[in-house]
């Protein structure tokens, strides 16, 4: 809703997205480092304009775009036409992933970066067409009916076979846009169309066929931006030796000791940041043009597909233009905030004496980030909705944000250390497909959406920086090789602490609401049965011509032993506390001493069957004082039994049984 008191609701949640991270920056600033870093006010006020940045941006996306989106993927889902469903999810993933905030971010980052190998462009266009490709794969598998867990362990095994023919520039960045694509614009509107397909198809599960439309757009980037840097490397390939060359020579003839680094001039130094009115408007008019896609979607599927008006257009129109505004002022901050203060962090962790100190700062930030996810939040409660609240969602978060901690940490590991990021990932993966067998099926889904959701807006910027930032101050580390790569562990390890979460649930016996209200049900069925199967029994008291009518539970003991142990077995009975029995004279044999079913053999009596009836509640201590009488759970020779009986007439019993 478009008011003034929806803005500062949303104020207020940016705000509360910040808090974790400026309070983790002060306690590591001001407690661990003992340092005010220089220009904090310009990061500060970069800060406080990510905020307003994003609440405009959210407030656009309330009025403008989720209303709109989520109503179209309700009429296609309802619609039943798969080529226009198919088409719409395409359409979908790559619309909004080209207006994604994060990818904005580190595709420039990218391109900088990269002297230009990388253009950011095309590399964001390629994403879309991944994520557009992996909406469409993951609609087709809630329409088809198939399980997820195939997909998505034959995308990692595609993952891992092109990774070994990507550059190393490249493979870093690529498992990190696996991550950045799922975030505030895509996870609602994706989620939304899934859950809805999932709920209007017979035969679908919305829990186990509704999620994974998120995980689906997290691995595809990484198959296609990995191809795209074959691509882009081997046509760049002759030019940078070239170039590599030439600024070899020249810095030998300046300076003799740059000469032995050739890379320190590979590439120029990052341009400061202009922001006259100029730039600012040119920076608008660039997010006006990444915007527009999503409008041109949604009205061409609204308009002439479906043929329906678009309600409260007026406001719509408002919400996309507070989108582009929001989107513009959002990036602004970036910059001058988020990631400033990533890379200066960086800086000041490497300056110091213990790495330890990285880990933390890396396990805290990745964990209070986390949990302050409003994407997560949002697919936490979903989770626990259509799980009938066998998913706890505060604790699916705790055990998201314990994944995306240990991430980044062993992220931050890998960059110190120096280690391939390929390995580290493939090992991961590994894992990820062996506790895919083992987790149960409602879980497996939230899983793999869990790795999306948890590198969102305010998240992405402050890892990447974070991740460059360490590769830059460190010696011997690339930031291009190096510093990408945080945010795909970030992704990958609470797919794993989520199926461990199911696991443990699992065995642990958790229940949703409707199975706890089912297994009531059943309870009290067995126990009403257990009542009627108390018929009315007329018993009488030993010494008095007392007559008792009752519903008590009566059970048989059975007392088999040879005959020549039926006196101590007698004994026995009377000395447990019951008040009667009966002796019958048995034969007992094995089966296999029996020629033939018609052999006529001689019963010679051998053993001696022992009858009391007693109240079922006795029965454990007439047995057990029986056996332990006669030892016969040592010796074996005799057996005791019991089973209840029902309609007793004219037991005596002593009153004490009575009680």
């Amino acid at each position: 809703m478009l008011n003034i008191a929806t803005f500062i609701k949303l104020l207020k949640e940016s705000f509360r997205d910040l808090l974790p991270i400026i309070l983790v920056i002060l306690f590591f600033q001001l407690i661990i480092l003992q340092t005010v870093p220089e220009g904090w006010q310009g990061t500060a006020i970069g800060l406080v304009i990510v905020a307003f940045g994003l609440a405009v941006f959210l407030l656009g996306l309330e009025v403008g775009i989720f209303p709109v989106g989520e109503g179209l993927a309700g009429d296609f889902a309802r619609k039943g036409s798969t080529f226009w469903t198919v088409l719409f999810a395409f359409m979908i993933g790559f619309g909004t992933t080209v207006a994604e905030p994060a990818l904005f971010v580190i595709a420039e980052k990218a391109a900088g970066i990269s002297c230009g190998k990388i253009d950011a462009t095309t590399l964001r266009m390629v994403v879309a067409l991944s994520v557009g490709f992996a909406i469409v794969l993951g609609v087709w598998r809630i329409i088809k009916g198939h399980p997820i867990h195939y997909y998505i362990i034959a995308g990692y095994v595609l993952v891992v076979a092109v990774t070994p023919f990507a550059p190393k520039e490249i493979i870093g960045l690529a498992y990190d846009l696996g991550g950045v694509t799922t975030s505030t614009v895509t996870v609602p509107l994706v989620a939304a169309l899934g859950i809805g397909l999932a709920s209007t198809i017979p035969g679908r599960s919305p829990m186990i066929d509704g999620f994974g439309l998120i995980a689906f757009a997290s691995l595809t980037p990484m198959i296609f931006v990995q191809i795209y840097g074959i691509a882009a490397y081997e046509m760049a390939g002759g030019a940078a030796v070239v170039a590599a060359d030439t600024l070899t020579q020249a810095s030998a003839a300046i300076q003799g000791s740059v000469a032995a680094d050739p890379t320190i001039l590979a590439c120029p130094p990052p341009p400061v940041l202009d922001f006259s009115i100029g730039s600012l408007i040119g920076g608008f008019f660039s997010v006006v043009k990444d915007v527009l896609p999503i409008m041109a979607i949604i009205f061409f599927f609204q308009y002439v597909i479906l043929k329906k008006p678009v309600e409260n257009l007026k406001t719509v129109l408002i919400g996309f233009v507070l989108v582009m505004v929001g989107l513009d002022a959002f990036i602004i901050g970036l910059e001058m905030g988020l990631f400033h203060l990533g890379e200066t962090m960086a800086y000041q962790l490497t300056r110091g004496d213990s790495v330890s100190i990285i880990y933390a700062f890396a396990f805290m930030i990745g964990f209070s980030t986390t949990m302050a996810e409003p994407a997560l939040t949002a697919i936490a409660k979903k989770a626990k909705e259509i799980s009938d609240g066998k998913v706890n969602d505060f604790v699916l978060r705790l055990f998201v944000a314990t994944g995306v901690a240990v991430g980044i940490a062993l992220g931050a590991y890998r960059i110190v250390s120096g280690g391939e990021i390929s390995y580290f990932i493939i090992v991961g993966y590994i894992i990820v497909v062996i506790l895919t067998t083992m987790a149960p099926k409602y879980i497996i889904p939230i899983a793999f959406d869990s790795g999306g959701v948890t590198t969102s807006t305010v998240t992405v910027p402050l890892v990447a920086a974070l991740g460059l930032g360490l590769a830059t101050n460190i010696p011997g580390r690339d930031p291009l090789i190096d510093g990408f790569g945080l945010i795909a562990f970030a992704s990958l390890f609470p797919m794993i602490t989520v199926m461990l979460y199911g696991i443990i649930t699992e065995k642990m016996g958790v229940k949703g609401e409707h199975e706890l209200e089912v297994l009531h049900e059943l309870e009290m069925q067995h126990a009403l049965e257990s009542v009627n199967d108390m018929a009315l029994s007329t018993v009488n008291v030993d010494g008095t011509d007392t007559r008792h009518s009752m519903k008590l539970a009566f059970s048989a003991i059975h007392i088999i032993v040879p005959m020549e142990r039926k006196e101590e077995a007698m004994l026995s009975v009377q000395n447990s506390g019951c008040s009667g029995v009966t002796v019958m004279e048995a034969h007992g044999m094995g089966l296999h001493k029996m020629q033939g079913m018609y052999d006529r053999i001689e019963h010679e009596i051998t053993d001696a069957n022992l009858m009391s009836i007693v109240p079922t509640d006795h029965v454990d201590d007439v047995i057990e004082h029986v056996i332990h009488d006669l030892e016969l759970t040592t010796t074996g020779h005799g057996i005791a039994y019991s089973y209840p009986v029902s309609h007793l007439k004219g037991l005596s019993l002593k009153k004490e049984h009575l009680v």
